[in-house]
């Protein structure tokens, strides 16, 4: 039987840190497995990736990335910043050059772009050939403050530390703040991860005043480490 081709681009939307890169790449991983793609790799890129800054030269810079996708997937962050200010921004370029790629190797090429949710739907809706080649539409969830504080405890667990009672208490609390007052630009799982940075920069600034310290020593973080990692904003 003869079998319809079927288009596998995919829009990501939802606020940084909500894990659309990754998925990207265990889609990417599982439309190798399908038979879909013959590599199945990820390429990612953004507008700076692919839009050049003179005349003639978008197309060129945007092909190459193209054609480092091939049988793979490319995922373009922030998609919707391709769409610049005036008639004199390359990025049109880059989205037709895109659009005619995505035609001409429709049977090696998957594309997801990703970004904010209403930039996305403007920035599909802005051009007739990307709103004709995207009809998947998954949005990504920020997380909630009992996951952000499973996020890091997994952090904890993964590096081989482990966190006092009350430093588990000091996060509970902190994320929940962090989701009441969030805005779009809060950084979900990257905010996270940031922060069992700086926790682990805080214990080594405390156990830096030890002559010696000890393997438990090392591998516990403190309620203060925590405390110091919130109020540190480098």
């Amino acid at each position: 039987m003869k079998t319809p081709t079927i288009s596998y681009h995919c829009v990501f939307t939802g606020n940084p840190g909500t894990g659309k890169t990754t998925v990207a790449r265990i889609v990417a991983g599982i439309y190798k497995e399908l038979g879909i793609l013959q590599k199945g790799h990820l390429v990612e890129t953004d507008r700076s990736g692919l839009v050049a800054e003179y005349v003639g030269q978008t197309a060129v810079k945007t092909n190459k990335v193209i054609d480092s996708a091939l049988d793979g997937v490319l995922f373009i962050d922030e998609a919707y910043s391709l769409i610049g200010a005036g008639n004199q921004d390359y990025g049109k370029e880059a989205i037709a050059t895109l659009v005619k790629r995505m035609e001409d190797d429709r049977d090696r090429l998957v594309v997801i772009l990703a970004g904010y949710e209403d930039e996305m739907q403007h920035f599909i809706n802005s051009n007739p050939g990307l709103r004709s080649r995207f009809n998947r539409y998954i949005h990504f969830e920020d997380y909630t403050a009992d996951e952000l504080k499973q996020i890091f405890l997994g952090m904890v667990q993964q590096y081989e530390y482990i966190l006092q009672a009350e430093g588990e208490n000091v996060l509970a609390r902190h994320f929940a703040q962090c989701v009441a007052s969030r805005g779009k630009d809060f950084g979900n799982a990257r905010y996270v991860r940031n922060l069992f940075e700086r926790s682990i920069k805080a214990q080594a600034v405390r156990l830096s005043s030890h002559d010696e310290a000890d393997k438990a020593q090392l591998s516990i973080i403190t309620a203060d480490d925590i405390t110091a990692a919130i109020a540190d904003k480098t």
